[in-house]
């Protein structure tokens, strides 16, 4: 009796361990399909697991590296637009908005120039776009900008400061698009997360701006 019990034990086992591969196998057969990303202007596909696990991950590009040393720059400038509010406001609140933007966009700088130099590029300082000849991103401020933010103090500070970093932020939104519009460019996993990053918190800060700047103005 005991050898038949254990035979029945044995049996119940084999079938339950059957009836699990089969459902494993049912559940694979129904799972969701692998879509692969076409480039910019072309569709989607469906691929299989064996070719998704073929695939080689997406490789940075140049558009990739100038993305993120004209960033440096542009996050470079913030930051010394921020060193000037400190001495110009009287406001806690734009004294709160300015040490967000410090902390994010310094500890971004250093994650950039990390980036670019694992990959061998130039990886800028925080003064590079002072030197002769470099480019203004979009969004930034001329000499002639700076010099009138300077020169402001109290509620008109405020107001040309909250109007110069709304410009500022549209203009890293502009360089986003226009990263993505680059064909092959900003796919790199790393760079396609912190772009995507970019432009989410951008457009918040965006909008919490302009709040604040039509409070000023009643």
């Amino acid at each position: 009796m005991t050898r038949l019990r254990t035979s029945l034990s044995a049996l119940a086992l084999a079938l339950f361990a059957a009836g699990a591969a089969g459902c494993r196998s049912a559940a694979l057969d129904r799972a969701a399909p692998i879509i692969q990303p076409g480039a910019p202007g072309t569709s989607s596909r469906v691929i299989s697991p064996e070719t998704a696990a073929g695939l080689r991950p997406p490789a940075h590009t140049t558009a990739d590296v100038q993305f993120m040393q004209g960033m440096i720059a542009h996050h470079a400038q913030a930051l010394e637009m921020v060193g000037l509010l400190k001495t110009r406001t009287s406001s806690d609140e734009m004294r709160k908005l300015a040490q967000r933007i410090e902390i994010s966009q310094q500890d971004e700088i250093e994650m950039m120039q990390e980036w670019l130099e694992a990959r061998g590029a130039d990886a800028p300082g925080e003064h590079a776009h002072h030197a002769p000849g470099a480019p203004l991103m979009p969004g930034m401020l001329t000499a002639d900008d700076m010099q009138r933010l300077a020169a402001a103090a109290g509620p008109a500070f405020d107001n040309l400061f909250l109007e110069y970093m709304i410009r500022h932020h549209e203009g890293a939104l502009v360089m986003v698009k226009d990263l993505f519009a680059r064909p092959g460019a900003g796919q790199e996993s790393d760079i396609h997360a912190f772009a995507s990053d970019v432009d989410a918190d951008q457009r918040m800060e965006i909008a919490r701006m302009a709040g604040m700047l039509k409070e000023l103005e009643r």
